[in-house]
């Protein structure tokens, strides 16, 4: 195994603590004859029980064996899957090494565990080969890197040689892309500096456009800019702002259910982290899908100065924004900065500064950066009742007449105050709170 990967060329960039280099360098000791029965088959074992976290994080099935190699080729980024993903295979001296690369990965799809284990006296190949994982709700695990790996790990297994399998590969990468960019749909920012990345988010809300009972117009608003951000065509940036509960997140939500499959990708981004927009930025402006960096909750208060900062990174600062990236932001607030009325007046704290009305102008400023700004009203009481029902209808186990549940619904809105689509959606919680499970 050990003298298959030192010949790789264009794949060479693999984890040297990743599972198979970390297994080749114990197959060449055992082939050098160092190292006692009892170290090596440990050391095997340690790397197959990371083989079954990767299993249990990805829900993967069947042959493990194949399912990690497929999953290596799915997320490796070197200057020819990234070109794939782009534009496909094209014809290039590349080629060929490409396909001397594919025909070792073949070699190790079919490789031979059984003289190891039967020196070793192990079994653990073996059984990764049939493996039957224990069912699990999709919630628990990645779903949709699991279908994707698992599809490229069986059409490979139908491949008979390197060009079968440069084929099936290349058009994954085209269909699919590369790396976790490709194989996830959100993800939020971790670290800093050199150290910033972005890590998938695994379990998100599989909610849709057509959940989200009323709010029609703004939901037309988002879904045309955001067809035209996809389609390449000129889009603005969006700030979805008005009560709290009304929608304006889930909306976000539900256009990366709705559009990641032509290419949408969402990144999260907190307040505190705006200094790093910049760097994220940089890290995605080259790939081949479209963003939306998604800021949820967004306000500042007076003595708070980064919203400076994103001013200048949305339109202003010396790099124009890339086009395939867009800002989104929910807020409560119309304007996002706290504004005082000595702020209006030119009274009180800031009375000393001469030019008052600038200084309100420079705070009210950020929202005009926003190209499209959608008001997102709290529902009626009619209103948040057809949302109670439209929720309602979802679950059958539900059995509460239209005025039992018209009722309960109402008084739950009193008992807390206000009614909206969140408050909708609590009190549908409590009663499947209450129903007994079978």
């Amino acid at each position: 195994m050990h003298r298959k990967i030192a010949r790789l060329v264009v794949y060479r960039n693999l984890d040297q603590d990743g599972i198979l280099c970390r297994l080749a360098d114990i197959f060449k000791r055992f082939s050098a004859g160092e190292g006692t029965p009892e170290e090596l088959a440990g050391e095997i074992l340690a790397q197959i029980h990371r083989l079954l976290d990767l299993a249990t994080q990805f829900g993967f099935n069947g042959n493990l064996w194949h399912n990690y190699l497929a999953y290596l080729l799915a997320t490796t980024e070197n200057p020819f899957s990234l070109t794939c993903e782009k534009v496909g295979a094209r014809p290039g001296s590349v080629n060929v090494l490409v396909l001397a690369d594919f025909k070792i990965f073949r070699e190790l799809f079919d490789y031979d565990f059984s003289q190891i284990e039967r020196v070793l006296d192990i079994s653990c190949f073996s059984l990764i080969s049939h493996y039957q994982a224990i069912d699990k709700e999709t919630k628990k695990y990645n779903h949709g890197v699991s279908e994707k790996v698992q599809s490229l790990s069986k059409a490979i297994e139908q491949t008979e040689s390197e060009s079968d399998l440069f084929r099936v590969v290349t058009n994954f990468y085209r269909e699919h892309g590369v790396g976790m960019l490709g194989l996830n749909k959100g993800f939020r920012v971790n670290g800093h500096g050199a150290s910033l990345r972005l890590e998938p988010i695994t379990n998100m809300y599989e909610v849709t456009l057509d959940d989200l009972i009323g709010c029609t117009n703004q939901k037309q608003m988002l879904v045309a800019n955001t067809e035209a951000f996809i389609q390449g065509r000129r889009a603005n940036n969006l700030l979805l702002y008005g009560d709290s509960g009304t929608g304006k997140s889930t909306c976000i939500k539900a256009l990366l259910n709705q559009y990641h499959s032509q290419g949408l990708r969402v990144i999260e981004l907190y307040k505190h982290q705006i200094q790093e927009l910049a760097p994220v930025i940089s890290l995605v402006k080259n790939r081949n899908y479209r963003f939306i960096i998604f800021m949820d909750d967004l306000s500042f208060e007076d003595f708070e100065t980064e919203y400076k900062y994103l001013k200048a990174v949305i339109e202003g600062g010396m790099e124009l924004t890339p086009d395939n990236i867009l800002i989104y932001a929910t807020s409560n607030r119309r304007h996002l900065i706290r504004e005082t009325w000595s702020d209006r007046t030119g009274s009180g704290e800031s009375s000393d500064d001469i030019h008052a009305a600038d200084t309100a102008e420079e705070k009210i400023s950020l929202v005009n950066r926003f190209g499209v700004t959608i008001r997102f009203d709290r529902p009626s009481l009619q209103e948040y009742l057809e949302i109670v029902r439209g929720i309602a209808r979802r679950y059958p186990e539900i059995t509460l007449s239209d005025d039992e549940l018209a009722e309960k619904a109402r008084q739950w809105g009193l008992w807390h105050g206000n009614v909206s689509g969140r408050r909708a959606q609590q009190f549908i919680n409590d009663l499947l709170g209450q129903i007994e499970r079978p």
